[in-house]
This record gives C-alpha cells, sequence and structure tokens, in this order.
C-alpha cells in the first residue's frame, strides 16, 4: 500500500466523521448512532495514522517500507501513550 493511498483513506474518514456530525446535528441520526460509527471511524483514522508512521519511520532508517503492515485496530487502540 502506498503513502496516497493511506492519505486518501484518511481524507475518506475525516470526510466520515463530518458528515456524521453533520447528520446529528440535523437530526437525521441519534447520538448513540453518532457515538457508535464515529468510534469506529476514529478506530480506522488511528490504524492509517499508525501505518502512515510505521512506514515513514522504515523509510527513514533504510528499511522497506512496503514490509510495513497493519496492526489491528485492537493493537492500535490498546498502545501506551
Amino acid at each position: 500500500m502506498e503513502d496516497t493511498t493511506i492519505l486518501s483513506q484518511i481524507n475518506n474518514l475525516v470526510d466520515e466523521e463530518h458528515k456524521l456530525r453533520q447528520q446529528l446535528a440535523e437530526g437525521e441520526i441519534s447520538a448513540a448512532e453518532e457515538h457508535d460509527r464515529l468510534r469506529a471511524v476514529e478506530e480506522s483514522l488511528d490504524q492509517c495514522w499508525d501505518l502512515l508512521r510505521r512506514r515513514r519511520a522504515a523509510r527513514e532508517f533504510g528499511q522497506d517500507a512496503d514490509a510495513q503492515q497493519a496492526h489491528s485496530k485492537q493493537e492500535v487502540e490498546n498502545y501506551l501513550q
């Protein structure tokens, strides 16, 4: 997967996030539905950003960025800060 593909996914997820907030504001979806769907979008965003950071780090250290694979959402969400 190319960095541009990952960035495109990130942009699509951000658009989805904005759409969900708009739908809530317009009463098209409930707060509970917005919350559930936003959580899924945010987890996907975290997963994309993680992969992009690891690809960039691999290149910086002379490694093959294409060898980097996306970690599971569960793994990414349980990283220690």
